[in-house]
């Protein structure tokens, strides 16, 4: 299957048109802590799988991790349980947005 991938600068664009979007960051607390983008909702990769019913399948997620790859696997997983997700590629290493 072919992931659904957006670009921190297309993310951050569509956040300064003030768009609606559903941010889930999946890093570590202490990766977290050195900023995370302003409407992103920390959920650890590893909390995922416990955390299902905070994910509705009529939304999109965007999901972002420090460079890309753990977003990738939290995508494939909620992929096959049915979710429409999106990762962000290049992480927060690209991000020069806001954070908090």
């Amino acid at each position: 299957m072919d992931l659904k991938t957006i670009t921190a600068n297309e993310l951050m664009e569509k956040l300064e048109a003030g768009e609606k979007l559903e941010l889930v960051d999946v890093r570590e607390d202490e990766e977290v802590a050195a900023g995370m983008v302003p409407e992103a909702k920390h959920i650890r990769m590893g909390d995922i799988p416990a955390n299902l019913d905070y994910f509705d399948k009529e939304k999109e997620y965007i999901f972002i991790c420090r460079s890309g790859s753990r977003s990738a696997n939290v995508c494939y997983y909620l992929h096959e349980q049915g979710y429409n997700v999106t990762n962000m590629v290049s992480g927060m290493l690209t991000w020069e947005g806001k954070t908090r």
